[in-house]
């Protein structure tokens, strides 16, 4: 009797139109139309039945790994954690640049000072030795309530290798969400800066699980003394860091399948939800996304998306595979631009607020620069995408003549650059692809994903969609008939988004109610936003099901797609659409300062 995998395989191979001379290497998907209106000449992606005998074909997965979902890195296999991972780049990386800071000399700011991957790793070693130390035991989970900065990776890793449970806080939540997180995973200690000490100290008896703060940053002298009776410990990063240092423990490395983090919602739509992530989740995501990235030591990023966020932590488990530097930021968006400049990145990851303002000041800056300069700018931006849009390298003369100024203001060694969290305009997309070069890339994730869901693939030129699947997970649409969007649709099947595979977290933390509320019983995550599938497998976000109003005439109307119509208008900076029952749709706008 064939096995599962075979069944699968012998169905597939039904679906194959051989090229001349029956080399079945070269052969192509034929169009099924169970499967939706999948064009299989792009080969971006491939259509499965989610059930044989029910004959529909509706599960796309990559057309790099069409058989199997991935789970580890095809090349270190031996890579389930991220001990592991962070391990194999101690070993393989241990001289090269990881971790950089602009150091203060006489007040100004100057150039990256850099931290080995072996400094790093001897600094991960000290810190889970001090928590061992103050009686912290294993499983235990440790917050980190300060933004990006070294110690933040470094607090981390020490809790990959000595499996404690890492919870990201974020710095702007209030001290009602930032108890009731503490509280709802019982943190035993908590990594924060001076400036977040001071919150914590001030309702420290309503959060009882805490034995030890460990303030990063801070003067020894400094530390404040708290009465015996509290059970609470205060002290500095470096002395945590010292204590363990002559102490040193053993590892006691986790498991892939043993909680890595608990990854908090920012709140702002009821009481926080922690989605449990393993450490297998995690290594599932990235080793998908690496079939189709490349990084090298030589490359290097700036850290400042939110290391609290799924996006920018499942970045740094990236980069540490391949061995990359890490520069951060000052810790000031406004300086945001004089740090690149300063570190001169290879890989630049952002969401589209960002790509909209430096889109809208170049733009800008193009239309007050003069006739000639103006007239030379269209001329080179024209050119540029005539050639990429026919497959043929543009002529480099307009990167000297007008484009290496623009690249300039990234630092102007920038290869490769993600856009996420949320949709980036088709306009913006071709822009930004025009006037940096090099790979530009947007994806869609979340994090109950554990991040990437899809993405674009490299030698795809379409703009307005978010890519093809992550070869660690399957996506299929499902029917959300009261809002009118069926498999069904024509020109492309529409749907609800639903997710399965190694990258699915393990629920949220505490709250069966809402994980079987997102999770069904054939294990697929509905996702809440609503999708189609272009040709080439490409998948397209169209709506959200959930923010949706019925207006008293029984019409259903999306408030994104209002904002997004009075976005558009120049005088307008900010537009929130607001519906309540037997109330009137109320639409609030900000104007732009003058």
């Amino acid at each position: 009797m064939e096995s599962a995998p075979q069944r699968r395989l012998t169905a597939i191979q039904t679906h194959l139109i051989a090229t001349a001379g029956d080399d079945r290497s070269h052969s192509q998907l034929l169009t099924n139309q169970t499967a939706g209106e999948f064009v299989s000449e792009q080969g971006y992606s491939v259509v499965l039945p989610e059930k044989l005998e029910t004959g529909k074909w509706n599960v796309y997965r990559s057309a790099q790994s069409p058989l199997r979902l991935v789970s580890r890195f095809p090349d270190h296999p031996e890579i389930g954690t991220l001990h592991d991972n962070f391990e194999h780049s101690v070993e393989t990386f241990r001289d090269y640049k990881y971790l950089g800071t602009r150091i203060r000399v006489d007040g100004t700011v100057g150039e990256y000072k850099w931290m080995t991957y072996g400094e790093a790793g001897t600094a991960r070693s000290a810190i889970g030795s001090g928590l061992i130390y103050y009686g912290i035991p294993k499983g235990s989970c440790v917050g980190l309530y300060f933004i990006n900065r070294p110690e933040w990776l470094i607090v981390d890793h020490a809790c990959s290798a000595f499996s404690y449970v890492s919870v990201p806080l974020y710095d702007t939540l209030g001290p009602d969400a930032v108890k009731y997180i503490v509280n709802h995973a019982v943190l035993q200690a908590i990594f924060c800066v001076p400036q977040t000490l001071n919150s914590l100290l001030s309702f420290l008896s309503e959060i009882p699980s805490v034995r030890l703060i460990v303030v990063v940053g801070g003067i020894d002298e400094q530390m404040p003394s708290l009465p015996s009776t509290t059970g609470v410990e205060v002290v500095s990063y470096s002395k945590l860091l010292n204590q363990g240092r002559s102490r040193p423990q053993p590892f006691c490395p986790p498991k892939p399948a043993d909680i890595a983090t608990i990854c908090y919602t920012s709140g702002t739509t009821g009481t926080p939800k922690g989605a449990v992530l393993s450490h297998g989740n995690l290594i599932a995501n990235v080793a998908g996304a690496t079939l189709s990235v490349k990084f090298y030591p030589s490359d290097v990023y700036i850290s400042y998306l939110p290391l609290a966020h799924i996006y920018e932590r499942v970045n740094q488990v990236m980069t540490v595979y391949f061995g990359v530097a890490v520069g951060f930021y000052q810790g000031d968006n406004l300086k945001l631009m004089d740090d690149m400049a300063a570190l001169r990145p290879t890989i630049f990851c952002s969401v589209p607020r960002l790509y909209n303002r430096i889109y809208a000041g170049i733009t800008n800056a193009v239309k007050t620069s003069g006739g000639l300069r103006e007239r030379l700018f269209n001329a080179a931006y024209n050119a540029k995408k005539r050639a990429i849009l026919s497959g043929k390298n543009p002529s480099p003369m307009w990167d000297r003549l007008v484009f290496n100024k623009i690249k300039e203001k990234l630092g102007g060694r920038v290869r490769f650059m993600v856009s996420g969290a949320s949709p980036l305009s088709p306009d913006v997309m071709e822009f930004l692809r025009i006037c940096f070069g090099g790979r530009i890339a947007e994806g869609y994730g979340m994090t109950e994903t554990s991040c990437v869901i899809s993405s674009m693939d490299e030698s795809d030129n379409l703009t307005g969609h978010v890519g093809s699947p992550n070869p660690a997970c399957e996506v299929k649409l499902v029917d959300v008939p009261e809002m009118n969007y069926t498999s069904e649709d024509q020109p492309y099947p529409r749907g609800e988004i639903c997710v399965r595979g190694p990258i699915l977290f393990q629920g949220y933390h505490k709250d069966e109610v809402q994980t079987r509320e997102v999770i069904d019983e054939d294990g697929w995550l509905h996702t809440g936003d609503i999708g189609l599938w272009l040709p080439g497998g490409r998948l397209k976000i169209i709506d959200r099901r959930k923010n949706i109003f019925k207006l008293a005439q029984g019409e259903y109307i999306a408030p994104e797609k209002i904002e997004n119509v009075y976005a558009k208008c120049k005088f307008v900076a900010q537009c929130f659409v607001y519906g309540k029952k037997n109330e009137i749709l109320q639409i609030s706008l900000s104007s732009l300062a003058c």
